[in-house]
């Protein structure tokens, strides 16, 4: 997997102060994203062990109190993406004391195939559903367009 941007501090994506993860790879190129340079599997930076162990180590920092992971892209839930970002999440949820994770994927939740499904079981908040320009609507919370969707996963 690859990525594009870490934001180890982010009050944007999501509730509270997060650690933000922009990975690369979508295929669902949706008219007027605003993360283009994304859709490119082959784009970006190589995600490391040593970035694995950072984003880690800033969830449990005791300076800054995270509320959690935020995943997007690019397309977490792109198929060649879902083994990183598997592992990733796990380690959250088994290191990281009650951090919670959201995730953002142009796919909707009803049309996961078994293999990313296996990732929801460590999402807290799901934001499923490609972004529709004709939708779009700057006063939406956590999402871009209208037809997306909020899925609250799991309850802290």
């Amino acid at each position: 997997m690859n990525y594009h941007r870490y934001y180890p501090v982010d009050v944007v994506n999501g509730v509270g102060t997060r650690c933000t993860l922009f990975v690369a790879g979508c295929v669902h190129q949706c008219r007027g994203c605003y993360n283009k340079s994304t859709w490119s599997l082959d784009s970006g930076l190589p995600f490391t062990q040593e970035l694995e162990d950072l984003i880690i180590k800033d969830l449990q920092d005791p300076e800054i109190r995270r509320q959690g992971l935020s995943l997007s892209g690019g397309d977490p839930l792109h198929p060649q993406n879902v083994p990183a970002i598997l592992k990733l999440v796990k380690r959250v949820k088994t290191e990281c004391d009650n951090k919670d994770i959201w995730l953002w994927t142009g796919y909707k939740l009803a049309e996961l195939t078994v293999t990313q499904q296996a990732v929801l079981p460590y999402i807290d908040v799901l934001i499923d559903g490609k972004f529709i320009q004709e939708l779009a609507d700057p006063k939406l919370l956590w999402r871009g367009s209208s037809n997306q969707i909020v899925h609250q996963l799991h309850k802290k």
